[in-house]
């Protein structure tokens, strides 16, 4: 379920149009989608959304940065929630928001069990987090953060792991506000689950060590210098 049939390798990019991605998807055109219609699509191991109706093929597959720090959130959800009331859970997995709106969070947690179906999470879950990826940041910045703000998902985490970065959006009234903007050395505070604390730097994979250059070093790749013979003073 939630594939995108014919969509080896294909992401909608904004300027690719509406009845381009669904002509190339071998779908019809000039046609708003639904949650039935997504689960009548080929699972073909690519990752699809919709939103707003429209097709949204999430290939190709994110980063090892990306998985990296999916797993060690994961991890700390997983810890955090363990015995509680509230489960996390993890892409892929089907959120549907409305009939047009179905959408897979790299991370989420659900409070209330009545929302966990078999093959799905109905309705918004308490906490979404997205972690970017070249091909998604505007879909995550930009479709994700108004759809989640208008299902009412009351809490949204955007970690970028090009820059060692998070922020922390709170819903008020409708809307998004940012209550945390985090650096790598920071620690992120969840307001609605008290006590879920994530230290950036546990999550971020260490700066590269810089590497210092001699003067005297050879071009990587070159030929070593031969040293020159020692010089004696000529015997009188």
């Amino acid at each position: 379920m939630g594939g995108c049939k014919h969509s080896r390798g294909r992401y909608g990019t904004q300027n690719e149009t509406h009845e381009e991605k669904n002509k190339f998807m071998g779908l019809p055109q000039h046609k708003t989608y639904t949650w039935h219609d997504y689960q009548t699509w080929d699972d073909d191991d690519h990752r699809c959304e919709l939103i707003d109706g429209e097709i949204f093929d999430m290939s190709p597959a994110p980063r090892t940065s990306h998985q990296r720090i999916s797993i060690k959130l994961a991890s700390a959800f997983d810890r955090f929630f363990q015995g509680k009331r509230c489960q996390p859970f993890a892409a892929p997995t089907d959120v549907v928001l409305s009939e047009h709106d179905v959408v897979q969070p790299d991370l989420f947690v659900v409070c209330d069990p009545n929302q966990i179906k078999e093959t799905h999470i109905e309705g918004a879950p308490a906490l979404a987090v997205e972690i970017l990826s070249p091909s998604t940041r505007s879909i995550d910045r930009v479709h994700k953060i108004r759809l989640y703000a208008r299902a009412g998902v009351k809490e949204y985490w955007i970690i970028s792991p090009e820059d060692g970065s998070a922020e922390l959006f709170l819903l008020n009234n409708g809307k998004y506000t940012l209550e945390q903007s985090l650096e790598a050395h920071e620690t992120l505070t969840s307001p609605s689950f008290p006590g879920l604390k994530i230290p950036l730097a546990k999550i971020f994979p260490p700066p590269a060590p810089k590497l210092e250059l001699r003067e005297d070093a050879e071009p990587y790749g070159a030929a070593p210098r031969k040293k020159k013979p020692a010089r004696h003073p000529a015997k009188k």
